[in-house]
């Protein structure tokens, strides 16, 4: 069977983005390229996607310095951006982990999601891992505020969502305070609140996250599949093993 987890969340990501047009998805984001995908297969006369590091879904010639203009002309919808730590009011970290500059792990580095965070309009946070250790209190260095300060110039609202392999929040952004909005199968209310490191509203019971509709599999495990393969051969061989040999 199908890895029935990696389908839930990228039905999940794919809808979140169904208001969208261009959608830009990160190298080494496997999930959200899936979600994309998906979306552009749902509606492809009026969806673009881009994937970093990919050559059939590359739209730039020019790398990172095209990718900005685009973010800057107001060009792209959507951005997935991960980090090694996520805060409750939505700051992400990929520099380091400890006291800046003396950290005691060194991340990725930022490559200008602070940039992408101010321009494209909508941001959606995912990180599989859901953890004290990735979502804490307050991130130990900035890359990308949750929310633009005071005087800058954005013509986004900063992240709207946050997607874990446990849950799904959306951020309330006058607030800034991340909302439980539902619960993966197989996780719990406690153990939601249990593993995160920010406090967060949520009411007494959440609802379930629903998996891929029966048109949402199709695509998933048809046209997506084959697309995806091009780019995550390996994560297509985990996800639609039995998929590919049906």
């Amino acid at each position: 069977m199908p890895d029935e987890r990696n389908l839930m969340l990228a039905a999940l990501l794919a809808r979140l983005a169904d208001d969208c047009r261009h959608v830009v998805v990160g190298a080494n984001s496997p999930i959200p390229a899936c979600a994309a995908l998906l979306a552009e297969a749902k509606a492809p006369d009026r969806f673009l996607v881009t994937i970093l590091g990919s050559q059939k879904y590359m739209q730039f010639t020019e790398g990172g310095r095209e990718l900005f203009d685009y973010a800057a002309q107001g060009r792209m919808d959507a951005f997935f951006l991960g980090g090694g730590q996520i805060d409750g009011q939505a700051n992400v970290n990929l520099v380091g982990i400890g006291d800046y500059p003396n950290s005691k792990l060194r991340l990725p580095g930022s490559y200008g999601s602070a940039f992408m965070a101010f321009m494209v309009k909508k941001v959606i946070l995912f990180r599989e891992e859901h953890s004290p250790r990735v979502l804490v209190p307050k991130v130990d260095f900035i890359s990308a505020p949750g929310s633009p300060p005071d005087g800058i110039f954005t013509r986004g609202q900063g992240p709207s969502d946050l997607v874990t392999g446990m849950c799904h929040m959306v951020f309330d952004r006058e607030r800034k305070r991340f909302r439980l909005a539902s619960i993966h199968p197989g996780h719990t209310l406690d153990e939601v609140i249990a593993q995160t490191g920010f406090d967060f509203d949520h009411d007494d019971t959440a609802p379930q996250t629903p998996g891929p509709t029966d048109e949402e599999r199709g695509l998933l495990t048809g046209p997506v599949r084959e697309a995806l393969a091009g780019v995550y051969p390996r994560f297509v061989a985990k996800t639609f093993a039995q998929t590919a040999a049906a």
